[in-house]
């Protein structure tokens, strides 16, 4: 019997970054789409379903805080990693509140770290 592959949408502005993720979580097996900003990620979000959203808060057109509040109000109901630079309290509480499950600092969290939390997260390891 052989699974589907988990789908992952990575919303990150930096192309190196996202790009290396992306070759990390497709060698691990994972199905993955990248938008490289908010609007973008908002349209791939509504047209097709993911397991996981690795969201960066500070992208152009839509940031990561509007892209919470649309999926809110859209009922989208996907878990979300944010991996981001800010590391502010202020901002931790804010995206708490719009329920996200883990919060990454970019600078403090190695590629493997950020691989290893999504598989943990989708109970892969």
């Amino acid at each position: 019997m052989t699974t589907k592959p988990r789908k992952i949408l990575i919303m990150e502005d930096e192309h190196p970054l996202a790009t290396a993720l992306e070759l990390k979580l497709t060698s691990e097996g994972f199905e993955v789409d990248i938008a490289y900003d908010g609007e973008s990620g908002m349209k791939k979000l509504l047209e097709k379903s993911y397991d996981l959203i690795l969201l960066d808060l500070i992208m152009p057109l839509k940031d990561g805080f509007k892209v919470l509040e649309e999926m809110k109000e859209a009922n989208i109901k996907v878990p979300v990693i944010a991996l981001t630079n800010l590391s502010q309290r202020e901002d931790l509480d804010r995206v708490k509140d719009y329920g996200v499950d883990k919060y990454l600092v970019k600078s403090d969290t190695p590629l493997h770290e950020v691989v290893d939390n999504i598989k943990k997260f989708l109970g892969d390891k």
